[in-house]
């Protein structure tokens, strides 16, 4: 349990913990692995969301998962990117959270996460935590705390 002056600290810019779906790069399950391909290469992103047709969360996808499904015993088969898609080779067991500012929860599911995908109730996709914008209210905090 976090004390309650150091959780007020932290929760102080928590209107920053979210960035929202419409700035977050996604690629729909159904797109081929191509498509994935080039906008994780050209945003240089490591893993990003994929959603389906509605907007509700499915999974992530990275170039390791990619680069994974297209190695063969002594080649990468490009050709394969044309072939798959998205929803063949995505991650669906990440963690999702529902609150943004359950700031205990998030910390702790961002140790092994750079990111954490936001969904409503309905599993529909409304941003991400990023690790970066929850260590900046952790600084705040160590910095402030006491004063």
């Amino acid at each position: 349990m976090i004390d309650q002056c150091l959780r007020t600290l932290l929760l102080k810019n928590k209107q920053k913990f979210m960035i929202p779906a419409s700035l977050v790069a996604t690629v729909n399950q159904s797109n081929s692995l191509d498509h994935a391909f080039l906008v994780l290469t050209k945003d240089r992103y490591a893993k990003i969301i994929v959603i389906d047709n509605k907007n509700r969360y499915c999974g992530q996808v990275s170039l390791a998962m990619i680069t994974d499904r297209l190695l063969e015993t002594k080649r990468i088969n490009v050709e394969r990117l044309n072939e798959l898609k998205v929803r063949d080779v995505m991650q669906t067991d990440a963690p999702v959270i529902q609150d943004p500012t359950d700031i205990e929860e998030n910390l702790h599911l961002l140790i092994d996460q750079s990111f954490l995908p936001v969904v409503d109730d309905h599993n529909y996709f409304c941003g991400i935590v990023t690790r970066r914008e929850v260590l900046k209210a952790v600084n705040y905090t160590m910095h402030t705390f006491g004063k």
